[in-house]
C-alpha cells in the first residue's frame, strides 16, 4: 500500500455487553483491553485516532495515548452509527477515509488498518466502503456460524456476506462436508472496515435491511441499498477478537 494514503481511525467502544460487561476495561497483560486496541491503531500510521465511547471510564483509560476520546450517545445500535456521530461532530470532509477498528480487537495487526484504507483509496468512486478477507483453510471454518463468510465478483466487490457456508459446492458437499473442495474460493470476512466520511451519513440514515436483521450483519445494509463494498485479501492473519469469556482467557494465555 502506498504510504501517501491518509486515513483516520475511529475505535467504537461501548461499556455494555451481554457476554462481557465493561469489556473495554477488562485487564489484558496488565492494561485495560482498550489500550491494546489503541496501540494497534498507533502502529497503523493513521493521521488521527479517535476513541468513540459512551462511558467516561473508557475515555479515561485512553489517557497518555494518541487517541482523542469523544463521548458519544449511549443509544447507537452499531459501531458505524457511533463513528458517524464522531464524523459529524468533528466536521471531517466527505472524502476523508475513516477506518473502523472495533474496541474488542486487541490483536488486530496495525498493518491491516493501513491495508483496508489503501484498498478503499484504490477503489476510488467504484465503492464507498472497503473491508478485508482471508482464505478459509478448513471445512470446520466454513461451517462455523461465528465466522462470517464472503463471496466476491471478479473485481473483488462483495456479492454477499453470510454466517452460512458460502459458496456451497453442490457436488462435492453432496459426497462429504468434512473437507474443502479443491479450487473453491472460500473466504472468511475480517471485521475491519474503511469508509468515506460522507458515506457514513447516508448509511446511518437508511433503515436496517431485512437481510441485515436475519444474519445480524450490518454490512448487508450497504449491499441491500445498492452500494458496493470492495474486499481485499489481508496480507497477514489477524489475531482473535474478544467476544466471550473464553476468548478473553485465550488472549490472556497468549500474552503470558
Amino acid at each position: 500500500m502506498s504510504q501517501t494514503v491518509s486515513f483516520k481511525v475511529v475505535i467504537p467502544a461501548r461499556y455494555g455487553s451481554s457476554r462481557l460487561p465493561a469489556k473495554p476495561l477488562l485487564e489484558l497483560d496488565g492494561q485495560p483491553m482498550i489500550r491494546h486496541v489503541i496501540a494497534r491503531a498507533e502502529e497503523s500510521g493513521a493521521d488521527e485516532i479517535v476513541l468513540a465511547t459512551d462511558d467516561a471510564r473508557i475515555a479515561e483509560a485512553s489517557a497518555g495515548t494518541r487517541a482523542c476520546a469523544v463521548l458519544t450517545s449511549a443509544h447507537h445500535a452499531s459501531g458505524s452509527e457511533r463513528i458517524a456521530e464522531v464524523v459529524e461532530r468533528l466536521g471531517w470532509p466527505p472524502e476523508t477515509i475513516v477506518v473502523n477498528l472495533q474496541g474488542d480487537e486487541p490483536a488486530m495487526p496495525g498493518m491491516l488498518l493501513a491495508e483496508v484504507a489503501g484498498n478503499l483509496a484504490r477503489a476510488g468512486e467504484a465503492a464507498p466502503m472497503a473491508t478485508l478477507a482471508a482464505p478459509i483453510t478448513e471445512a470446520a471454518m466454513l461451517f462455523d456460524p461465528h465466522l462470517v463468510k464472503v463471496v466476491t465478483d471478479a473485481q473483488g466487490f462483495a456479492l454477499y456476506f453470510s454466517r452460512a457456508p458460502i459458496p456451497w459446492h453442490r457436488d462435492a458437499f453432496a459426497q462429504s462436508a468434512s473437507e474443502l473442495p479443491g479450487g473453491t474460493p472460500c473466504l472468511r470476512h475480517i471485521g475491519l472496515y474503511a469508509y468515506r466520511a460522507g458515506f457514513l451519513a447516508r448509511y446511518v440514515s437508511w433503515p436496517a435491511a431485512p437481510l441485515e436483521r436475519i444474519e445480524s450483519l450490518e454490512q448487508l445494509r450497504v449491499l441491500w441499498h445498492g452500494e458496493r463494498i470492495h474486499v481485499g485479501l489481508a496480507s497477514v492473519e489477524p489475531g482473535h477478537g474478544i467476544d466471550t469469556p473464553e476468548d478473553l482467557e485465550r488472549a490472556r494465555r497468549h500474552s503470558r
